[in-house]
């Protein structure tokens, strides 16, 4: 069976595309996720039961018994908030993904906010039962973009983080969040940029235009006419704040 793949489309033509993860990279990213929040909650309850050994604390039966609750509620804390906490922090990533290679995306390939990161964590709750995620696995052997029911929901799916074009989506959502542009203007101006060489000069002036003359107000289309290739390359350049690399 062909690998699915997720498109994204772009103003150039050129769509860009990442491979789907499926069933076996999911469970390989949860399982090692879940062995690393076993060992952090389990740290916490040993680190509990070492204070109670303490004679300052093991004297005084009260706080003994507040250190031992207090390690109960971190080692909870760990062990639930490690994934979507994880996720939000390192942007659709957790140590597991990484290590398999993997990412969360939405499904027009950006790195998914933090309410939809929020909400597939929700339905693991459903996406586990009745044990070890055989719902969430039967819908990812079933569905099309190998999603469980808490990407559904949220809008999200499991891309394989390998390709140049998940990166340049990565870069595409940190930079929304430092920059006026929107995020339609974003995405064309890095598409653009990131192909400018592969297309012929008459097409990327032509978009490069039409592209200054929506989203920066200072452009004059009239004196534009007249700029080199080289010259859109770089106003192009500025809009995005001077960004190297094209």
């Amino acid at each position: 069976m062909a690998e699915e793949e997720l498109t994204v489309s772009s103003l150039t033509g050129v769509d860009m595309r990442v491979r789907i993860a499926g069933p076996g990279t999911r469970s390989y990213a949860f399982l090692t996720d879940w062995l690393i929040r076993l060992l952090l909650a389990l740290a916490w309850l040993l680190a509990g039961a070492l204070l109670r050994l303490l004679p300052r604390v093991a004297a005084d039966a009260s706080l003994a018994h507040t250190v031992m609750v207090a390690a109960v509620i971190l080692a909870l804390a760990t062990y639930f908030l490690y994934q979507p906490l994880l996720e939000v922090a390192m942007r659709g990533r957790t140590p597991g993904l990484r290590k398999a290679g993997a990412r969360i995306a939405t499904v027009e390939g950006a790195t998914p906010g933090t309410g939809a990161l929020i909400i597939r964590n929700l339905f693991r709750l459903i996406d586990a039962l009745p044990v070890f995620y055989v719902v969430g696995l039967t819908c990812c052997m079933l569905t099309k973009q190998r999603v469980r029911l808490g990407d559904m929901v949220a809008g999200t799916v499991l891309v394989l983080d390998e390709a140049d074009s998940v990166q340049r989506l990565g870069r595409l959502s940190a930079q929304l969040q430092r920059t006026a542009l929107p995020a339609e203007a974003l995405q064309l101006i890095h598409d653009l940029l990131d192909r400018w060489r592969s297309l012929e000069e008459a097409r990327r002036t032509r978009l490069a235009r039409e592209l200054l003359c929506k989203f920066d107000p200072g452009f004059d289309p009239r004196r534009g006419a007249a700029l080199s290739s080289r010259a859109l390359q770089g106003r192009l350049e500025a809009l995005l704040g001077g960004e190297p690399g094209h």
